[in-house]
């Protein structure tokens, strides 16, 4: 007997020393094991003052948690759960009138212990969504209104303005940044699918990929999010499967807004799930923003409930040879680019008024883009300063499609131009040489764009053109993409993706030798026309510039 109770107290030791041997492996692995303390919940009711204590009646509440030694935190209400790394998550509460609403929060620390916290608010809904956003959302029928139906959107990939950023509370769309058209392709953006159904729950089929903000898109490994490549302050392809979710609708300040559930997002994701909603005047789309989880910049997203055309714009060139897209601060690069300097001959054969220069008060890659600014001052002579571009003797090329995203000046007597001259220029002079105008605007019309060829007749003996119109809004304010293709039959050239000009090309005109690139802004002149009297400056903004071959 006593050599049993002496087995089973050996036995005993030996386990004691395994567990403690276990925990302090498990402390080298975790670090000391402390539970979260000092749990605090605020509740911002949207709207809340002396003279609406539950708020404006959009029955939306921000919750912020915050708690010593936690890593992470999760909010639940009614039984559903949401983690929350940041510690922030908004609820729209929608039960008409005046409600009292219990959300306990449960902060996490190391080794999985965690602690919580349960608060209650009284909150205030009057808002009940309008039929036609109901309709434009998910497909509402007011006859009908117990019906289960569904509308599936996605990113509008296809448009210029589809996705872009800008600052907090800002107005205008991608006031920073404005994807163009198909810009993220292979990001895990455009392939997503997000179906809202009347039931109030949403579907996000995802494609196995999405596209977000690099340390906010983080939270989602979470739930099984893994991997990505990281480019910049953006993460590609990071690998998350389709979920679902719930949505709302609410309108706090009388801004109609869409919040999403859970891990719900659209397009990019930014760790805040509250969208408003900008507009949603067009049939078919929806435009959207959201300021993200670091309060850093408001992101924008353009929808669309239908699915890309088959056929569209089809180009012919779409091998990329040559691109400058301004990606360094200070002076554009030196092997793309060079100059023209000064007055030239009679105002560059066109009366112009300018001094063009290469100083960086003319010219300068800053945030992006390339800024051509053309100036009001005495400089050699000259009233004005601007400058002139061009690729000549660094890159010549025959035959291809040139694209430009640019943002043109809006004051009267300037005159914006990409264009293109031969490289034999310099031996046979113009108009022999032929000239490619891509996109040029008068001083006087800032509502059109025009786009000619000019070259020698010589059955005449003289100066030949042909050129043709578009109009366009917002030039001063948006970017907009000048497009031209050029092949041995035909010269074609588009605003945003839309072709309005097209010469056939043959073997008796000069468009089947080397030419090259030139950006610029004049002052005056034939197109210019007259100057404004209060003329300041004014700038020509480049995103890209982009050959294909």
């Amino acid at each position: 007997m006593k050599f049993k109770i002496y087995i089973l107290k050996i036995t005993g030791i030996i386990l004691m020393l395994f567990m403690l041997n276990s925990c302090e492996e498990n402390n080298e692995e975790f670090g000391a094991i402390i539970a979260p303390s000092n749990i605090e919940i605020t509740a911002d009711i949207v709207g809340k003052d002396a003279a609406n204590p539950n708020g404006d009646g959009s029955g939306m509440v921000h919750f912020t948690a915050t708690a010593d030694n936690t890593l992470s935190y999760k909010f639940v209400y009614e039984g559903t759960e949401s983690t929350e790394v940041t510690g922030r998550k908004t609820y729209n509460f929608s039960s008409l009138g005046v409600n009292r609403y219990t959300i306990t929060v449960i902060a996490y620390g190391t080794g999985g212990v965690s602690s919580s916290k349960t608060v209650q608010v009284d909150v205030l809904a009057l808002y009940t969504a309008p039929d036609d956003l109901k309709t434009k959302l998910f497909g509402f029928d007011p006859n009908n209104a117990t019906a289960t139906i569904s509308k599936t959107w996605r990113i509008k990939s296809e448009s210029d303005k589809h996705f872009g950023l800008g600052p907090v509370g800002g107005t205008t769309f991608g006031e920073f940044f404005s994807a163009p058209a198909n810009d993220k392709n292979g990001v895990g953006m455009y392939d997503d699918r997000i179906t809202f159904k009347s039931d109030g729950t949403i579907e996000h089929a995802t494609g196995g990929t999405i596209f977000g903000r690099n340390g906010l898109i983080d939270e989602l490994a979470a739930f099984g999010g893994s991997g990505g490549a990281i480019d910049n302050a953006d993460v590609l392809n990071y690998m998350f499967n389709d979920y679902v979710e719930n949505w709302t609708l609410t309108a706090p300040q009388g801004i109609e807004t869409l919040t999403l559930s859970g891990v719900g997002f659209i397009g990019y994701y930014v760790a805040n799930h509250t969208y408003q909603i900008v507009d949603r005047q067009k049939d078919n789309e929806l435009v959207l923003k959201i300021t993200d989880g670091n309060n850093e910049f408001d992101w924008w997203f353009t929808l669309t409930s239908e699915e890309p055309q088959v056929g569209g714009t089809s180009y012919i060139f779409n091998n990329l040879v040559w691109e400058d897209d301004f990606l360094t601060n200070g002076t554009p690069d030196p092997t793309k680019w060079t100059y023209d300097i000064g007055t030239g001959t009679n105002g560059w054969g066109n009366n112009e008024v300018q001094y063009y220069t290469d100083r960086p008060e003319n010219v300068v890659v800053d945030n992006g883009n390339l800024i051509i600014t053309a100036q009001k001052e005495d400089f050699m002579g000259s009233a004005y300063t601007s400058a002139r571009l061009k690729t000549q003797g660094l890159y010549n090329f025959k035959y291809g499609r040139v694209e430009v995203r640019a943002k043109l000046p809006g004051e009267a007597g300037t005159w914006p131009a990409i264009w293109m001259l031969g490289e034999n220029f310099p031996v046979v002079g113009w108009p022999q040489t032929g000239e490619i105008d891509i996109m040029e605007q008068t001083g006087a019309d800032k509502n059109t764009v025009l786009a000619t060829c000019h070259w020698f007749d010589a059955a005449r003996g003289a100066k030949a053109d042909y050129g043709l119109t578009t109009s366009v809004a917002n030039v001063a304010s948006e970017f907009h993409t000048y497009t031209m293709e050029w092949t041995e039959e035909f010269i074609t050239i588009y605003l945003d993706n839309v072709e309005y000009y097209k010469l056939a090309n043959s073997a008796i005109l000069p468009f089947n030798e080397d030419f090259f690139l030139l950006l610029n802004v004049a002052m005056g002149g034939t197109l210019g026309g007259a100057i404004d009297a209060g003329f300041s400056e004014s700038t020509m903004e480049i995103d890209y510039v982009k050959i294909y071959q």
